[in-house]
This record gives structure tokens, C-alpha cells and sequence, in this order.
């Protein structure tokens, strides 16, 4: 396992269409929710993932503050099916966090977060600002991470 981290034009178009992919069988087959998976925030955006080859295990893409937030963003964070349970969740928060910290240095991270993992994001420093809400009939909160 490798992990990465690439700007838009740094990913090669094998490593593209291989997180597209992962993205959509997650977020659209699995989760079985139609919605718009390419909203133009990916040009602009860090990718951070684990990969065995071209198979994406995990990945989160760090989006600049004013891009989809006034915040810095973290979001389409998953884990490949087959491997969750190993920790790479934790692996892949704690890899994006240290670059938002030590690289980009921001002060608060963003996120919207599935409510099933409030629990997980809690942990890892983050708190509910919001109530739960319906996206795209999938109940999430925002959460936000003070880094200061």
C-alpha cells in the first residue's frame, strides 16, 4: 500500500479514472444515491489516497478555503469496502490533518459529515456546529475542526 497526495494536474488519468471510480461505486452504487459526483471542485482540490496499484483503498479530497466552504474543507472521504476496519480511516484523517496543518497551514478544518460518523470525526478533534440535516436524503451535520 501507498499512500499519495496530488493536485488535480499532478494525478496521471489512470489515477483519475480510478478515484472517479471508487468515488461513485461509495458514494452513488453503495450508498444508492443519485447526485451530481463531478461539481468542478476537484481542479482546485488536494487528493489524498491509498492505493495498491490503480485500486483506490482510501481517499479524501482537501478542498481551499472559499472553495466550497469559507473554511478549508476535507470531504468524499471513503474507505474501499473490502478494507474498512483496518484503521485506514484514521490513517487517511490523520495524514489529511497533519498536511492541512503543517503544509497549508490553516487554522479550522470543515467538513460534512454522515450522521452515522459523528462518533468518528468527534474523536479525531472535530465538533458538531450544526443540526442534522438531509443531503441528498442522507442525514449528515457540519463539523469543525479549530487547529489553533
Amino acid at each position: 500500500m501507498e499512500w499519495k497526495l496530488k493536485t488535480f494536474n499532478e494525478l496521471t488519468t489512470n489515477e483519475l479514472y480510478s478515484i472517479l471510480r471508487e468515488r461513485v461505486d461509495v458514494f452513488v452504487v453503495e450508498q444508492q444515491c443519485a447526485y451530481r459526483e463531478l461539481d468542478d471542485f476537484d481542479q482546485v482540490s488536494y487528493h489524498l489516497y491509498a492505493c495498491n496499484e490503480n485500486e483506490i483503498l482510501a481517499y479524501a479530497r482537501i478542498l481551499p478555503s472559499g472553495t466550497a466552504h469559507e473554511e478549508l474543507s476535507i470531504g468524499r472521504v471513503l474507505v474501499k469496502e473490502s478494507y474498512r476496519g483496518r484503521g485506514l480511516a484514521t490513517e487517511l484523517m490523520t495524514r489529511a490533518l497533519e498536511f492541512i496543518r503543517e503544509e497549508l497551514k490553516e487554522k479550522s478544518v470543515k467538513l460534512q459529515a454522515q450522521e452515522y460518523l459523528l462518533p468518528f470525526y468527534g474523536s479525531l478533534g472535530f465538533t458538531t456546529i450544526s443540526e442534522v440535516y438531509l443531503d441528498e436524503g442522507i442525514p449528515h451535520a457540519d463539523m469543525l475542526l479549530r487547529m489553533e
